[in-house]
């Protein structure tokens, strides 16, 4: 049996140096690794960072997503969310373990725009933003017309061709904004805004671009357009993508589209319709007219044959001899009743004279009053001494103060 072997044989390393060289043949050799895993103790601490365990049926690894990377995922991450991560492998000598840096995350079975795609759907509609009680209706003429789009793409050249085509004399303003990539979400979003502000007030606004795959069309699903368009007091249209794509915009505006070219037709009518509907109209005002023209010339005939229509001055002489009859009659009757009316009211004077109280004071009767209240007194028993009273005669009058009743 060989002796054990002593340290004088090989070099000793200390711990630090081991793990060194471990750090550098783990790191080189795994530069970038795809690992499929299910995600436990998931932390998300104030940092921001987020520290899980990536695990299956026989192993696990430890994990962390950086917060830079970790702000740009679109959706949220749990325990028991099955992920395929992208990352290196790191070795931290502290604690002589290693751990996968993530680069990139994305959940099993769907992507992450889909998934994201979904949650924000739910949340607004949840909120009621894609009810149909909110949508309104879009105007039969409009003159002017906003349209948020890339001003230099195929949709607004679409949209304003068949515009052209169907119907003219509309005011057309584009209000240019990305439709794709980083930072079309706020230029459509800051359009969709300014639309809503522009004086005078447009009639109808449309939101449009081509088609294009999910990664193309996400700014139109981003939640700071949708609530733009919902906020929006002007009528809205969605024009985005093809009859396949259905965008969070298209659910939230008041009219969907499936094509720029659509969406014109949406917005203002045909012309040429509108001239056949109008020749309709027109055939159908004319025969109305004709018959009512025959109807009255008829009605017109028939008065003019009546005999009333021979004499027409007769029933306004028969009325006019009985309006003097009755005024004749009228003027003695009101002559009549003024005398009766005279007479009696000499008579009312004259018993009213013979029974005002003035009348007896003539005669040498007086009236005695309090002072104070002007009541009549009849008896001296509502006199006291010292009360002052007013002697009534017909001719003035005497204040006097009580000495003395019996």
């Amino acid at each position: 049996m060989p002796a054990p072997a002593t340290h004088t044989e090989a070099p000793v390393l200390s711990v630090s140096q081991l793990t060194a060289q471990l750090k550098g043949v783990v790191e080189h050799e795994f530069q970038s690794v795809w690992v499929a895993g299910e995600l436990s103790n998931f932390s998300r601490p104030q940092s921001g960072h987020c520290y899980f365990t990536l695990k299956d049926d026989v192993a696990q690894l430890r994990a962390v997503l950086w917060r830079g990377t970790a702000a740009r995922l679109k959706f949220d991450l749990h325990d028991g969310l099955e992920v395929v991560c992208r990352g290196h492998l790191d070795v931290y000598p502290p604690r002589g373990s290693y751990q996968l840096v993530v680069d990139e995350l994305q959940p099993q079975g769907i992507g992450a725009l889909e998934l994201a795609l979904r949650k924000l759907r739910e949340k607004l509609e949840k909120e009621g933003l894609f009810a149909a009680s909110r949508k309104q209706s879009l105007p039969a003429f409009p003159k002017r017309i906003g349209v948020v789009t890339s001003p230099t793409g195929a949709a607004i050249r679409d949209f304003l061709e068949v515009l052209r085509r169907r119907w003219r004399g509309v005011e057309v303003l584009v209000f240019p904004a990305r439709v794709q990539g980083d930072g079309a979400a706020a230029e459509i979003a800051e359009g969709i805004k300014r639309a809503n502000r522009l004086i005078p007030v447009l009639d109808v606004l449309v939101i449009c671009r081509g088609g294009g795959s999910l990664e193309d069309l996400w700014c139109f699903n981003d939640e700071k357009v949708v609530r733009a368009i919902a906020a929006s007091r002007l009528p809205t249209v969605s024009a985005v993508g093809h009859e396949i794509d259905v965008t969070l915009a298209d659910l939230v505006a008041d009219v969907r589209a499936l094509t720029p070219s659509e969406a014109a037709e949406r917005v203002v009518p045909s012309a040429q319709d509108v001239a056949e509907l109008m020749r309709g109209y027109q055939v159908r005002l004319q025969n109305s007219l004709v018959m009512r023209a025959a109807a009255l010339r008829n009605r017109l005939e028939a008065i003019a044959s009546r005999p009333a229509l021979a004499r027409p001055l007769e029933p306004i002489h028969h009325l006019s001899r009985q309006v003097d009859e009755r005024a004749t009659r009228l003027q003695n009757s009101m002559s009549f009743g003024l005398h009766e009316q005279q007479n009696r009211l000499q008579a009312l004077s004259g018993k009213l004279h013979a029974l005002s109280p003035l009348g007896v004071l003539s005669r040498g009767y007086s009236l005695t009053q309090d002072s104070k209240t002007g009541r009549l007194i009849t008896s001296s028993e509502r006199l006291s001494p010292g009360q002052k009273i007013v002697t009534r005669f017909a001719a003035g009058r005497a204040v006097s103060t009580i000495d003395e009743t019996n």
